[in-house]
């Protein structure tokens, strides 16, 4: 399954989105309205939004392209990638990628509520 957020522009250069989603805390600031519980944890993150489960993600790296991050629950195979594209030395074009391998019955039931996820995080980091 596969899901895509909206091309944003933020003010900001790569560097430092680079520098900023590099840190487990400062994702806080990006969940959604909606956020009941978040949690800075081994090298990642938990977190629980109102009417979901808690999820935990692993900050996998930095690359030149973006910052990839990976389920923390060995059960869930999952990467949201935040891709980045330049366009100038204080501007970047960013766009979310979700990628999860899950059975038919599981997609049903998460890709609506995950394209909202996408949806409020591509909302947050536009105001950047």
């Amino acid at each position: 399954m596969n899901l895509e957020g909206r091309k944003i522009l933020v003010n900001k250069s790569i560097a430092e989105l680079k520098e900023m989603l590099n840190k487990a805390e400062d994702y806080k600031s990006l969940m959604p309205d909606s956020l009941k519980s978040f949690e800075v944890k081994d090298g990642g993150f938990n977190f629980e939004l109102s009417g979901m489960p808690k999820i935990g993600l692993k900050i996998q790296g930095v690359e030149d392209s973006g910052v990839v991050l990976t389920s923390a629950n060995p059960s869930l195979d999952f990467t949201l990638k935040g891709a980045m594209n330049a366009v100038s030395d204080a501007q970047t074009e960013v766009q979310l990628l979700f990628e999860g391998k899950f059975n038919p019955f599981i997609k049903m039931m998460v890709e609506k509520p995950l394209q909202n996820f996408i949806n409020a995080l591509t909302d947050k980091i536009e105001t950047l």
